[in-house]
């Protein structure tokens, strides 16, 4: 073929049945803080986000990919969310896989579930933001939401720092007993309460789909970091725009931040200017000094990035592949 030699190629497949035996919270950690730190060195970057509602089954489904120089990682994470599939198809709303490629060749290399690994993703990056943002003396840990996606926030900060109690708050109370088992799991005392006693919290994690601000001024004292997980539409909002004016504020990736995230409302609201909000990555680098003092009120505003996912597939891949338990197939 005019000098050209074919070569064998093969794809790595692992599906969502082997997630939970691929990957660990510390892998996943470990990959999400890896990309932050890429992404604010400028060796990696992602696409424009698609996202679009299909006209059937009141489904959104859609795209996000990136490039990650630094660990030769290339892909994208295709899905979205089916309202209807619970109650319909006994399956979880959130439905995703990832494709990544060949950064040489642009051949495809491997596909991993998605559904699994966005999860441990999400709560890895709350994780990281209170390694590199917390206080090392934060004692107490606030949470507010209780659904599916907590308790995989929860598990990872407890794991990441050593908290000696949980509080937490949710729309719908009975919920809490899913922290309240997670807690009593990893022997840590759980307590319910209501939200002006997040004023105790030396660090909260909110992970909510509010439409209005839950997390207020009064409810924080000073020195807290707040990691801001649920907000990643248009319109959302867990905290008022006031909070995070009086904070130092970072983001995944900032353009996102302002357009889709926590910070949409304070920018709106004049409060807030994109230069205002720093990267993680430039904490997890040392380009930027993070916390300067125990009364600093910092946030993470996190609206997950489609390189989060790409790395903790590559992470998944290199694991199936090691203890031989992916599927290969020739291509």
């Amino acid at each position: 073929m005019d000098g050209a030699q074919m070569t064998q190629h093969e794809l790595v497949i692992v599906p969502e049945g082997m997630i939970a035996d691929m990957l660990t919270r510390k892998s996943a950690f470990d990959a999400v803080e890896n990309v932050f730190a890429a992404m604010a060195a400028g060796d990696a970057y992602n696409f424009p986000v698609v996202r679009e509602a299909i006209g059937h089954e009141d489904a959104l489904y859609g795209f996000k990919g990136g490039f990650d120089r630094a660990g030769g990682v290339l892909g994208l994470k295709a899905g979205g969310y089916w309202p209807h599939n619970l109650e319909r198809r006994g399956l979880i709303n959130h439905q995703s896989t990832v494709f990544l490629f060949d950064p040489d060749s642009g051949r495809v290399k491997a596909m991993v579930g998605g559904n699994l690994l966005t999860a441990l993703r999400t709560a890895a990056a709350s994780s990281v933001s209170i390694r590199h943002l917390a206080r090392k003396d934060a004692r107490v840990l606030g949470m507010i939401g209780a659904g599916h996606q907590a308790t995989f926030q929860l598990r990872a900060a407890l794991e990441t720092h050593g908290f000696e109690k949980v509080i937490g708050w949710n729309y719908h109370p009975e919920m809490l007993s899913n922290l309240a088992s997670v807690a009593e799991e990893m022997d840590v005392p759980f307590e319910a309460v209501d939200l002006p006693d997040m004023i105790r919290a030396d660090a909260i994690i909110t992970i909510t789909s509010s439409f209005a601000p839950t997390l207020l001024a009064e409810h924080v004292s000073p020195g807290t970091h707040i990691a801001c997980m649920g907000t990643d539409t248009t319109g959302k909002q867990e905290v008022s725009a006031d909070l995070l004016a009086g904070a130092t504020v970072f983001a995944d990736e900032v353009a996102q931040s302002v357009s889709i995230g926590e910070a949409q409302h304070a920018i709106k609201d004049g409060l807030l200017a994109d230069t205002d909000i720093h990267q993680l990555g430039s904490v997890i680098n040392s380009a930027h000094p993070g916390r300067i003092s125990d009364e600093q009120i910092t946030v993470f505003d996190g609206t997950g990035v489609g390189l989060q996912d790409l790395a903790v597939a590559a992470s998944i891949v290199d694991a199936a592949v090691s203890s031989g338990q992916a599927t290969v197939v020739p291509i």
